[in-house]
């Protein structure tokens, strides 16, 4: 099995259709929502996407198989004057665990933002998914020094 990374183009439907696929993937996942995407919630999705100026995405294939998908937002950090990317949804399709396709993903991200004049990656993780820090930490994630700590508030 070969795999390779394509960046997400929002005209073309049939990355639009694999965006909404593999969010449903991870919705429908333990260290998602454990439910299923909400009726329309997909074309909203991608419509938001389209106006997103700052949207960045990646899919790693398994061959023709949409494998995985890492949707990112470029910002800018202002310590460093450069931008960088944020990895906010990290998806490897569960018929695609454990073949590499995460590790080659994220490599691939590193890869993009290192050849492209980014200060650095981060993202964001559930404190309880030990399968997902793991990966991360492999690659050379860790906690931000001083610790950050990630909030919010809903609106």
């Amino acid at each position: 099995m070969e795999l390779s990374i394509i960046q997400v183009d929002l005209q073309n439907q049939l990355h639009c259709t694999q965006v909404v696929k593999l969010l449903n993937d991870y919705m429908k996942d333990p260290m998602g929502n454990n439910r299923p995407m909400p009726t329309g919630l997909g074309t909203q999705i991608i419509s938001g996407l389209k106006k997103h100026s700052g949207f960045l995405g990646f899919f790693v294939m398994a061959d023709d198989q949409f494998a995985g998908l890492a949707n990112c937002n470029v910002n800018f950090s202002t310590f460093q004057a450069k931008p960088l990317i944020n990895i906010h949804d990290f998806i490897v399709a569960p018929e695609c665990r454990n073949i590499g396709a995460g590790h080659f993903l994220l490599r691939g991200i590193i890869n993009y933002a290192s050849q492209n004049g980014f200060c650095r990656v981060n993202l964001e993780v559930r404190e309880d998914n030990l399968t997902a820090k793991s990966l991360y930490k492999k690659m050379g994630f860790t906690d931000c020094v001083p610790r950050m700590m990630f909030w919010e508030k809903k609106l």
